[in-house]
């Protein structure tokens, strides 16, 4: 990415990853690009807390809804944007784990402010075996709390914190994982996974 060529418009300002990895380049782009979150940067939700009912388009233009899938625990893993870098990253890392996640009955489920065609070339493109879920007017992400404002060039912009939520059978929160890394962070839910797991045997 050309670091004198930013579009703010189309650059999501939560996926900094997304900007390229040479050293030089970051530096100079991280002059030029300063961040800052807002006063109300926690999440509206809680673990315990009821989940948001959604029903999202997926990849293929099928329905998925939250209700639908009550009485199995839910991976829900917001990311910015589909086929940059941060996310692709991430999507990989579930795509490699996605077997052993399956054994502990867990249901994985992306979703990002992207159309169903958009999600789909980005599935296709990495190969990966779980929905990706089109979220194009961010309804579902603000719901959940990861809509969030930050500051880009002076302006007040809004964004997804890369976020994932563990729902349990019951439709309720069981974990929260914040401002994710995507480096670790598939590794990082399939621990936890095989603890609760561990626990409700």
């Amino acid at each position: 990415m050309d670091p004198f060529n930013l579009d703010p418009f189309t650059l999501d300002p939560f996926d900094l990853d997304s900007l390229d990895s040479d050293p030089q380049p970051m530096r100079l782009q991280c002059r030029i690009l300063t961040f800052s979150f807002s006063e109300s940067e926690a999440f509206m939700l809680n673990i315990n807390d009821k989940a948001p009912e959604f029903t999202l388009q997926d990849e293929n233009g099928k329905e998925v809804s939250l209700k639908g899938l009550r009485g199995k625990q839910i991976v829900l893993y917001f990311y910015p944007r589909a086929d940059t870098p941060g996310c692709t990253v991430e999507a990989c890392a579930f795509r490699d784990t996605y077997k052993q996640m399956q054994k502990t009955g867990a249901v994985l489920l992306g979703i990002s402010p992207d159309t169903p065609k958009a999600q789909k070339k980005f599935q296709e493109k990495f190969k990966l075996p779980f929905s990706l879920l089109a979220d194009a007017d961010k309804k579902v992400a603000d719901a959940f709390g990861v809509l969030q404002e930050k500051n880009m060039y002076g302006k007040k912009v809004m964004g997804i914190v890369r976020t994932t939520f563990v729902i349990g059978p019951d439709g309720r929160i069981q974990h929260i994982f914040p401002k994710v890394k995507p480096e670790g962070h598939a590794v990082e839910v399939l621990a936890y996974l095989k603890e609760a797991a561990k626990g409700a045997a």
